[in-house]
């Protein structure tokens, strides 16, 4: 769910202090913005706060149009896969402009989840409003509508706000006896078993009586319950692909694994090319399973997670020159990659974020060269015939200490090393060199400027995974700065080093994203 706890910018790429008091670009309002909607989960991280954040992004809002504003909440939810921030778009939107609010809302608000999410930021007051209007009723009368009663129960979970409390503010009316029978028994209300869909039914009686094959409810719905061996296989058997990544571990504790049939079910769920692209999963969020996988966990099944990253990352370009990959590995990348937040912290690091990228391009990309970074150059060697996991664990095993963006560039020039693509990944928060004699230039420009030199055709992208304003290099043709930790940003680098993204490439993605399309799926 969205932050509890919570709910500066220029106008264009001046000279400024980042986060961590070093020389830095600003970024423009929409760039900005466009930044924080691909990284900020509205948490506490190393350099910032929450409240900080969301009210950066309010600022940055009030500086951008409306329209803007909506292609972001679409963009950040389609292409970064994205929840806190663009359901706290949709409710500015329905402050800024409630037609253009109508018009992402189904697209964006697009499951139960980010229902909770848009309904507990409205209630919060932070964007200008805490009651719910007759427009913002309407288009929560008409996301339940559009669902079935089965659709309904299964997303209901979690609280705070609960589906019941949705139900109490909007007043939908159901179509028939079954959705007005629904509705009443999410309000706690007394109603006839027999009027419930057949899921609910099923989903009662299992309550009462425990045996027999557990209903395909989601299984947070049952964990309070007794369950058996023969019952957690059979949640198992049922989970969609997001769940069986998660519960290995529960599954594994709970004897599921004892099957030899349902190993061979779920290690063929977690490879199946269909299944990953329907989940839409963050690759780190497979290293994340891969790293908590217990010895409970068959190898069979960790070797489809690793086939499932390689899959994951399938749209790394192979670039025609050469590479060189630069990541990150200061002390202030060893924070989590989705911020802090008390109960809800991810395991995974920036810096483990910033070795997947690397181990990708690697794999792809068998002759690039890698060059760990954080005051100074950290000799690392990696085999581009290892696997994306085994690599990415490799690197992110180091780290710690202050950050000189500069200094990879800096150790390139001083070998006269060759390279047509140049990638940092980085939270680009440099500031043990950041002054250049005439204070006016970042050392990342200065050491560019000389690289170039002896590289004319060079293009640097600067990945950037926490939500900050701020970049070291200026962006034009041979320079690209863009936000995210999503496999889409692999995308966006191959149509750069093409010659395919105008300048402000991010932004310029971003005001192309459609208002109207498919409504997709996401989890």
């Amino acid at each position: 769910m969205a932050n509890k706890s919570i709910f500066k910018t220029g106008t264009g790429m001046g000279v400024s202090r980042n986060e961590a008091g070093g020389l830095a670009y600003q970024l423009s309002s929409e760039h900005a913005l466009a930044q924080y909607v691909m990284t900020g989960c509205l948490n506490n991280t190393f350099y910032s706060d929450a409240k900080t954040q969301l009210e950066t992004v309010i600022h940055l809002c009030s500086a951008v149009s409306p329209e803007f504003i909506a292609r972001c909440a679409l963009y950040s939810r389609k292409k970064g896969y994205m929840k806190d921030m663009p359901a706290l778009l949709c409710a500015i939107l329905s402050v800024r402009d409630r037609s253009l609010c109508a018009e992402v809302f189904p697209k964006v608000i697009n499951n139960g989840k980010m229902l909770r999410n848009f309904v507990q930021i409205i209630r919060s007051g932070v964007v200008g409003r805490r009651s719910f209007g007759s427009a913002i009723r309407r288009l929560v009368r008409e996301w339940l509508a559009l669902r079935s009663t089965e659709e309904i129960f299964k997303q209901s979970i979690g609280g705070n706000p609960s589906f019941a409390d949705i139900i109490k503010m909007v007043h939908p009316k159901g179509e028939d006896p079954e959705r007005n029978a629904l509705y009443r028994y999410l309000l706690g209300k007394e109603v006839n078993r027999s009027d419930l869909p057949p899921l609910v039914q099923a989903y009662e009686a299992f309550k009462e009586n425990a045996v027999g094959e557990a209903p395909p409810v989601p299984f947070q719905l049952l964990t309070s319950l007794p369950l058996t061996r023969e019952q957690w296989g059979d949640i198992a058997r049922n989970a969609g692909w997001q769940m069986t990544r998660m519960n290995l571990n529960t599954f594994g504790r709970h004897g599921v694994f004892e099957d030899p049939e349902l190993v061979k079910l779920i290690a063929h769920r977690l490879r199946d090319p269909k299944e990953i692209r329907k989940a839409r999963v963050f690759p780190y969020q497979l290293l994340s399973a891969f790293k908590m996988a217990g010895k409970t966990i068959p190898y069979s099944i960790e070797e489809a997670l690793e086939v499932a990253m390689e899959l994951a990352v399938s749209n790394v370009p192979q670039i025609e020159g050469r590479i060189a990959i630069l990541p990150d590995v200061s002390g202030s990348m060893c924070s989590s990659v989705t911020g802090y937040r008390q109960g809800a912290t991810s395991a995974v690091q920036c810096i483990d974020v910033a070795a997947l990228v690397t181990a990708a391009f690697l794999r792809m990309n068998r002759d690039a060269y890698v060059l760990p970074f954080e005051g100074k150059v950290v000799p690392l060697e990696l085999d581009s015939d290892e696997s994306i996991m085994s690599n990415a664990m490799r690197l992110a095993a180091i780290g710690g200490g202050s950050t000189s963006c500069s200094a990879p560039l800096r150790y390139m020039n001083e070998h006269k090393m060759k390279a047509d693509l140049v990638v940092f990944v980085s939270d680009n928060q440099s500031w043990l060199d950041s002054f250049d004699r005439n204070g006016e230039t970042t050392r990342v420009t200065t050491e560019w400027r000389r690289f170039k030199k002896n590289n004319p055709q060079a293009k640097m992208v600067c990945i950037d995974i926490q939500p900050y304003s701020t970049v070291q290099a200026l962006e034009g043709s041979d320079v690209l700065n863009i936000g995210g930790f999503s496999d889409s940003v692999f995308e966006v680098i191959n149509d750069f080093f093409n010659d395919n993204l105008l300048s402000d490439r991010l932004v310029s993605a971003i005001k192309s994203m459609p208002l109207e399309g498919d409504e997709a799926s996401l989890t």
